[in-house]
């Protein structure tokens, strides 16, 4: 218990990441169609157009791992104080963030990047405090 206080900070930002990212690969493998659907039309001029069922499967995979390594980095922060887990999903939470915001920009969703921005930031922060 002393370590679950201890990183209490790290332990609900991982939570916030976990939350993110699970339930956005949920969403995409629950609705694959609808979403790449939605996507090859927001896409359509761009060179990514093509590619829009691979980049999402990239994108769905790189997701779930960011989800699991950080909920399982939640219970190891908890229970053993190491951090690997918790690192590893940090870094693919701002992976899959930097991809998705390539994405928005490239589409040139202004609107869309800047919200992508707004979910960089503390996981941003969460590679940097785990990184300390």
């Amino acid at each position: 218990m002393d370590n679950a206080l201890f990183n209490v900070t790290e332990i609900i930002l991982l939570l916030f990441l976990t939350i993110t990212f699970l339930q956005s690969g949920l969403d995409k493998m629950l609705d694959w169609n609808g979403n790449v659907s939605w996507l090859k039309g927001h896409f359509k001029d761009t060179f990514l157009g093509k590619m829009v069922p691979l980049s999402v499967g990239i994108i769905l995979v790189i997701e779930v791992a960011a989800g699991i390594c950080t909920l399982i980095g939640c219970f190891e922060l908890a229970f053993t104080a190491s951090k690997t887990f918790a690192l590893i999903g940090a870094i693919l939470s701002c992976i899959t963030l930097l991809m998705l915001l390539f994405g928005q920009r490239l589409a040139k969703d202004y609107e869309g990047a800047k919200t992508i921005a707004v979910y960089f930031i503390p996981a941003i922060f969460t590679l940097y405090i785990l990184s300390i």
